[in-house]
Formats: structure tokens, C-alpha cells, sequence
């Protein structure tokens, strides 16, 4: 991305954040390891926005320097008892600034794309406002005392988010301007009331706002890996299960189930991740329900775990060690049936096999090792 055109910032982070339930406004609680907001100030100070300023409760001030100690070009302001007091407070702080453009952000959006900031640093090349939007997906209905009244043409409408960029001198006079004092409009709003036209661009899913308890909860751990390792003998007599397909071969792998190695190592890796043990925990080979048991249900109830932990596969590449069969000649069969396995796409599946050069009981013949890496991603991070 080309270097983009000097702007200001206006970060609000002023509110008490109630509904998240962190004991603290939710703009300086801990999420992914930093103060919430800090998250999309250290942004605006990486894509070069001088000054920001960020409008936080007088009673935290404290906590708000702390928050944010250390990021360059950043100023504190007191916050006023609405959004758009607290907005109008800060962009008085910054009135005498050499800067044509301003952003002004939620401190409770902590992911913000550059290419956001982006469009809409150049649409006010063509505009005096700009702001990002999503369509909505859903039905909307108008809601009186619990009964639908009425259905909403969705085509027509759009989701706002932040950042919302303005021509500097053309906001202020519009928060100037404002005279709805009860009204808890966000600043694209203040623009139309003043008669400036607001454009629209493409926003992103990314830019979510975090409100409740979950939120944080989920936030903590969006994307999780784990790893698994098998191993089992190869003997005479027995069949051979590779990532759900059976191999002709004149050995199989001995096992309590069918002692699919390529399978039993996905499990572990996927249980791994979700921190749940191992295979033995949940199928013990003791156990004779799993006498022969295909390795396919191990993998459909690792699944099962995942989702109910608020996971999906992100993807999962598996690694066979073996001197033989070959595996090359049915790579992409065993690719397709692992992820009918998983339930996800094949571009989400790799399978890859490699020798050990003669060494150890692989370059023997004597057995088949696994090794496998699976990502998880929260359902709540699919945006």
C-alpha cells in the first residue's frame, strides 16, 4: 500500500463499557494481551496519524496513560457525559492542526485494516466525509412490544462502523454546530445534520466492536494449534488404513482400532488444540467398543469437541513417514477423504509423506509414523 496522505485521529474511549463485565471500562481491559484500546492506537501511530487523540473518563486518566504509555504523537482529553461531547472535546484539543483530514475511531474496535483507513483517506479526496460500511445479510424487522410490525427493505440498508473520516475544518464546524444534545448520534450523523454530504465505502468484517462479556472471552484465543504423533506397527495379515482409505499393500498396521496412523495423529493434534487430551483419554485401547473401530468416528467426535469449544478446522497438514507404500500415487484420494473427515474444503488439507533414509524402524519397514499440525479458528473470528 502506497503511503497515505496526512491525518489526525480521534480515538473515543470514554465511556464506562458496562456490559463486558471487566471490572474496569472495557477500553482498558486486557484483550490479546494489551489494553483494549491501545490495540488500534498503536495502528494509527504505524500508519502515521499525528496527533491522535484520545478522549478518555477523567476518573481513569491514570489507567489511560498507562494504557497507552509509550505510543508516539498520542494526547489525552477528558471525555464529555456523550459520544459526541467527547468527540467535539477532542477535536477542539487539535483545532490549531496543520492536518487537512481526520479519523475518528471507537477505542472498542481494537482490529483496524490499513486498507480501510485507506479508501477512506481517498474518498475524501472526492468528499468532505467518508465512512465504511457492510451490507446486512439478514431479514430486519420493526419490533413493537415483541411483535414483528413491519419488515425492512435490507437492500437499502448498510452497517456503519469506525473509523469515520471527515475534512478536518468541515467536522469541527459540524460539532459546533450540534444542538441535539440527547441525541446519541455518531459523528457521520453530525455531518448530515450540517448538510454534508457522507460517502460511503467498503468496510470490514474485521472492524467488529467489542460489547459483551463474550467478546473478551473469545477474544483471548481466536486461533489455536496443536500437534499429534502416532505410530504403529506395520505386520503381515492386517489391513492398511491411511487417512480413511484402505491401501493395497502386503503389510497393514497393527492397532486396537483400525490403526489409521495418518487419522489417529489428526486427533491429537485437533484434541491438542482445544487442550483436551490426547486420544488414549477419550478412546482408550483397552476399551472394547473401539476393537477395530474405524479411525473416522475418532475424528468426527475430535470435531464434535472443537465446535463445542466455539472452533472450526482452519486447516491441518499431516506428514507420513514410511519407506512404503508409496504415498505419492494416492496423496490427493487421502486429501479428499480427510477433509470429508473434517468437514472442510480440500484447500484446507495437506498431506505430504517423506522416508527417513534407510534409518530407524520407518527406514526398516517395520511401522508407519504421523505427525500432524491442526489450526482452529473461532467461529466468532470467521469475519
Amino acid at each position: 500500500m502506497a503511503a497515505l496522505p496526512p491525518f489526525a485521529a480521534v480515538v473515543v474511549a470514554a465511556g464506562k463499557g458496562l456490559r463486558a463485565g471487566q471490572g474496569v471500562p472495557k477500553q482498558f481491559a486486557i484483550w490479546r494481551g494489551k489494553p483494549l484500546v491501545r490495540h488500534s492506537v498503536e495502528t494509527l501511530s504505524r500508519l502515521g496519524a499525528i496527533p491522535i487523540v484520545v478522549a478518555v473518563p477523567e476518573e481513569y486518566r491514570d489507567l489511560a496513560d498507562e494504557a497507552l504509555s509509550g505510543i508516539d504523537n498520542v494526547q489525552l482529553v477528558s471525555g464529555g457525559a456523550t459520544r459526541q461531547e467527547s468527540v467535539a472535546l477532542a477535536l477542539e484539543a487539535i483545532e490549531h492542526s496543520p492536518t487537512p483530514s481526520v479519523l475518528i475511531h471507537d477505542g472498542a474496535r481494537p482490529v483496524l485494516p490499513a486498507a480501510v483507513v485507506d479508501r477512506l483517506l481517498a474518498a475524501l479526496e472526492r468528499s468532505p466525509c467518508a465512512i465504511p460500511v457492510l451490507p446486512v445479510v439478514d431479514s430486519i424487522a420493526v419490533d413493537r412490544d415483541g411483535f414483528m410490525h413491519a419488515a425492512a427493505q435490507r437492500e437499502e440498508l448498510r452497517r456503519v462502523q469506525t473509523p469515520q473520516a471527515f475534512r478536518f475544518i468541515d467536522i469541527l464546524a459540524a460539532h459546533r454546530a450540534w444542538r441535539e444534545a440527547l441525541a446519541a448520534g455518531d459523528d457521520a450523523q453530525v455531518a448530515r445534520a450540517a448538510g454534508l454530504p457522507v460517502e460511503m465505502v467498503e468496510g470490514d468484517e474485521r472492524l467488529h466492536k467489542l460489547t459483551y462479556a463474550a467478546d473478551f472471552r473469545t477474544g483471548a484465543g481466536m486461533i489455536r494449534t496443536g500437534t499429534g504423533f502416532d505410530v504403529h506397527r506395520l505386520v503381515a495379515g492386517e489391513e492398511l488404513w491411511l487417512c480413511g482409505l484402505r491401501i493395497d499393500h502386503d503389510m497393514g498396521l497393527a492397532g486396537h482400532s483400525d490403526a489409521d496412523v495418518g487419522l489417529h495423529a489428526v486427533v491429537d493434534a485437533i484434541l491438542g488444540a482445544c487442550a483436551l487430551g490426547d486420544i488414549g483419554d477419550h478412546f482408550p485401547p483397552n476399551d472394547p467398543r473401539w476393537k477395530g473401530a474405524p479411525s473416522g468416528r475418532f475424528i468426527a467426535h475430535a470435531v464434535e469437541l472443537a465446535e463445542n469449544s466455539g472452533y472450526e478446522i482452519g486447516n491441518v497438514d499431516l506428514t507420513l513417514v514410511c519407506e512404503a507404500p508409496k504415498i505419492g500415487p494416492h496423496r490427493e484420494a487421502m486429501r479428499e477423504r480427510l477433509a470429508e473427515l473434517l468437514g472442510v474444503e480440500t484447500s484446507k488439507v495437506s498431506v505430504k509423506a517423506t522416508t527417513t533414509e534407510k534409518l530407524g524402524f520407518t527406514g526398516r519397514g517395520e511401522g508407519i509414523a504421523a505427525q500432524a499440525v491442526a489450526t482452529l479458528v473461532s467461529r466468532e473470528d470467521q469475519t
